[in-house]
């Protein structure tokens, strides 16, 4: 066990870990070690500043799922654009579950969101699971506010997948378009343009959210 895998166990949450490893069925409950989101960002802020953080920045795959985290938070302190793109092209590959891929986004992407919006189609178009997630993650949560145009939404719908957590997010992504744009993305649910499980994934999701007013809901229910 490495010094840092170490200092991770000394960190664990037994009960935290029988929980949330059920969140996640395609990751062998052995890789997770149960480390509180909060915990783990504390500490990534304190390891961020030694030398051992860069030489376990280059050391892919990493074994625990927590340390797939831990290389997203470090990501997500990186101050120069260049440097983050740079090192998220690196790790993205190896992402392997749907709670590292939705980490939040580096804060260095607001001031350059018309190079993320290229490096994000780009994302979209692999067919690696998790960096086609994580693009339309970024659709989802930098382009559907005042930077969105209506083609944004047809990128990500246009999306066809056997992934289920490709899908899923796909319905997340319809779901807050309704939520913000909802006459660019009503037509979308209207015209039945998605898979018949994402067209009611979305719906779903759309009436469980506070965001979707009730008149919205009714008219949603009668689209399914």
């Amino acid at each position: 066990m490495t010094h840092l895998q170490e200092e991770l166990f000394k960190l664990q949450d037994t009960v935290y870990r029988n929980f949330h490893s059920s969140l996640m069925p395609g990751v062998d409950k052995e890789a997770v070690i149960g480390v509180r989101t909060p915990v783990l960002r504390a500490f990534a802020k304190k390891f961020s500043k030694t030398e051992e953080a860069e030489q376990f920045m280059t050391e892919l795959p990493h074994k625990y799922y927590e340390e797939n985290n831990l290389h997203m938070m470090l990501i997500g302190q990186i101050k120069g654009y260049d440097e983050c793109i740079s090192e998220l092209e690196k790790f993205l590959p190896y992402i392997d579950n749907w709670a590292t891929c939705d980490s939040p986004l580096p804060k260095c992407f607001d001031k350059n969101k018309e190079d993320v919006l290229e490096w994000a189609k780009n994302w979209i178009a692999t067919d690696a699971t998790y960096v086609k997630r994580y693009g339309m993650g970024v659709m989802m949560r930098l382009f559907l506010d005042e930077d969105f145009k209506e083609e944004y939404i047809q990128l990500v719908a246009s999306v066809k997948s056997e992934e289920y957590y490709v899908n899923m997010m796909i319905a997340w992504y319809m779901a807050t378009a309704l939520a913000k744009q909802w006459d660019a993305a009503i037509p979308y649910i209207q015209e039945r343009k998605l898979s018949e499980w994402v067209h009611r994934k979305s719906i779903q999701k759309a009436v469980e959210s506070y965001r979707i007013t009730p008149e919205q809901k009714e008219y949603l229910k009668g689209l399914r």
